[in-house]
């Protein structure tokens, strides 16, 4: 993983952001925080909505069990207790997860990563934890907010996130919301099938993006070329194997992004995650024009495709966004 060095510093921009806006009634009084549980280690920020500073921790951890909501706990006590919060000055809180929530009832539903997180009680723990209101969602759609709120796509009222890394997610921000389905798993573009059945594999179902486009879809197809890697470096680099699997990944990620551009008319489509970091401009860039090249008239239009920027702190800056989003409604 990159250092946190080679990422961009999110606090200038959120307290511009900040300074410019005010969220419902409560907009003008009181903090903000927002706990990101595991995605990246364990990550907490904090917004005071009165003067629009921006303040955040982290912790590396490398446990996956349901022990993690109670180091993030005690993680964003911390911050509070930095920054002088009292009691009854925080209002409300929001958090992230890698893994399937029920956003409504604030469950996480699974862990890809750990048992034991089947119908976890997040929002209840939370809420009990720091006595306020508690909003939750997967990291995913936290990321697309986080980048519509404050990060490239502040400006874009429509925009389209897609997460490469160990596995494939999306989230979707329209009229400058977070856009969550009639389940609240709207967005989850990795689980789709894509392309046909693969005649190598009779009987099978097609692959999905994520099997193709995450970490270990991309390593899969390399070793089927020929290149037995299990560095993501590898991938991106001069090996003729690694260059066809990079060459296959723009073909079926453009083709994507150019359906999803004509389903959903966005402004702008944000690429993160590890795998994206690792690609580079290059590879953004060269998705960027093979996806135009797929799109036709009507819908041929030129759509910004740019790589996210508010590094690993997003899922709990998302958390932040997400809270006082919530404050509007």
């Amino acid at each position: 993983m990159e250092s946190e060095d080679a990422m961009t510093d999110p606090k200038t921009l959120i307290e511009e952001r900040l300074a410019r806006n005010t969220w419902g009634l409560l907009g003008t009084q009181g903090y903000i925080l927002g706990l990101d549980v595991g995605s990246y280690g364990l990550r907490a920020s904090l917004i005071d909505l009165h003067s629009h500073k921006y303040m955040s921790l982290h912790r590396d951890t490398n446990d996956r069990s349901p022990q993690l909501v109670d180091q993030a706990i005690n993680l964003g006590q911390q911050l509070l207790h930095d920054a002088g919060v009292t009691a009854g000055r925080l209002v409300r809180v929001g958090a992230g997860f890698g893994g399937p929530i029920d956003a409504r009832h604030g469950i996480i539903l699974m862990s890809p990563r750990a048992e034991g997180w089947e119908r976890y009680p997040l929002r209840e723990r939370l809420e009990d934890a720091f006595d306020a209101a508690v909003v939750v969602d997967n990291d995913a759609n936290l990321i697309a907010l986080a980048e519509a709120t404050f990060g490239v796509g502040h400006d874009a009222q429509h925009l389209f996130y897609i997460h490469l890394s160990s596995g494939v997610g999306g989230g979707l921000v329209l009229n400058g919301h977070l856009y969550e389905g009639a389940t609240t798993t709207a967005g989850e573009i990795g689980h789709a099938a894509v392309g046909l059945s693969d005649p190598a594999r009779p009987g099978q179902p097609p692959r999905t993006l994520e099997q193709q486009l995450s970490l270990s879809g991309l390593m899969r197809r390399a070793a089927e070329l020929g290149l037995e890697t299990n560095r993501l470096e590898e991938i991106f680099g001069d090996h003729p194997a690694a260059k066809q699997v990079v060459h296959e990944a723009i073909e079926q990620l453009a083709a994507t992004l150019a359906q999803i551009s004509a389903l959903l008319d966005p402004q702008m489509i944000v690429i993160g995650g590890v795998v994206a970091r690792s690609g580079g401009d290059r590879f953004i860039n060269a998705v960027s024009s093979r996806m135009q090249s797929f799109l036709d008239k009507p819908v041929e239009r030129k759509i910004a495709v740019v790589p996210a920027m508010l590094g690993f702190d997003s899922v709990a800056i998302g958390s932040v966004a997400l809270a006082l989003q919530s404050m509007q409604e």
